[in-house]
């Protein structure tokens, strides 16, 4: 299971609605409630195109 670093995450924001995202552990993506999408992380890497997100 990968973590993200939390300066990581404090610095990412969605790319559709320029707001904060959370990490869920249980599916290793990164989400943004206002937009209601789910980003994956491969290998680490949180895949920020909007294109490779999950509606949630």
């Amino acid at each position: 299971m990968t973590t993200v670093d939390k300066k990581l995450l404090d610095i990412l924001v969605c790319p559709v609605s320029k707001k904060p995202l959370s990490y869920n552990e249980e599916t290793n993506e990164l989400f943004c409630k206002e937009s209601g999408l789910a980003y994956p992380i491969n290998d680490g890497i949180p895949v920020m195109l909007p294109e490779k997100a999950r509606k949630i």
